[in-house]
């Protein structure tokens, strides 16, 4: 048998420390709540933000929901594309049977899927692309992440090596898209609405409205009679 990589060894110890914690009660919770990072989950969240933003009129948030969209659609294409090349075995199922890494491997069996972490990279390029037009939600998108990310490793569904490949193309892909997004549609355009004297391109266009001449302008005298100066 070939030597391992260091880090697919360092992998496959870590798996085996923690192999007795997959069964317990509070990590299949945490494992059962991290499916809400699976493809189905989050695409539904980003079509229904851009759809309540459309329903709202509200350009950032349908813009939120396209740019989530997109990063969610860029990195599940690159995940997806590396697990046909890649066969791993998922550490569960390693761990009753045999271990296997075939880098050409090209099978479609599940237990052999484990690399990199879907749900990692799903939601990571979700939960930025959100904060990119709702900042105040980026600390809370980066700890969903990484419990969805560290819950993995327990629940023997990824090895770590996995986990970080995942948060690498969750990262990656959403920057690519918010990068192409920012350049076709820059932000300014959502604020356009709310007000249009920000933009000097619309403020140029707006006549200002002419100067009374010095003569016809108005004063009130002290005994409230409005008259035409020097009158």
């Amino acid at each position: 048998m070939a030597e391992r990589h260091p880090v697919e060894q360092a992998d496959i110890e870590v798996t085996e420390a923690v192999a007795d914690v997959r069964h317990a009660p509070l990590v299949r919770a945490a494992g059962a709540l991290s499916e809400v990072a699976d493809q189905p989950p989050l695409r539904a969240l980003t079509i229904g933000t851009a759809a309540l933003g459309l329903w709202r009129r509200d350009r950032r948030m349908v813009r939120a929901g396209v740019r989530a969209l997109a990063a969610h659609t860029v990195a599940t294409w690159v995940k997806s594309a590396i697990k046909a090349r890649v066969d791993r075995t998922r550490p569960d199922h390693a761990l009753d049977t045999r271990y296997r890494l075939d880098p050409d491997g090209g099978t479609d069996r599940h237990e052999l899927s484990s690399f990199p972490s879907g749900h990692t990279a799903g939601a990571l390029a979700v939960t930025q692309a959100l904060a990119r037009d709702y900042p105040e939600t980026q600390a809370a998108g980066l700890a969903f992440s990484a419990a969805v990310a560290a819950v993995q490793v327990p629940r023997a569904k990824h090895f770590v090596s996995d986990v970080a490949a995942g948060a690498a193309i969750g990262w990656a892909s959403e920057r690519l898209v918010s990068a192409a997004l920012d350049a076709l549609l820059p932000s300014g355009v959502v604020e356009a609405d709310a007000d249009p004297l920000a933009f000097p391109a619309v403020r140029d266009y707006l006549v200002p409205e002419p100067a009374l001449p010095q003569q016809h302008v108005a004063r009130v005298g002290q005994d409230g009679a409005v008259g035409a100066a020097g009158a």
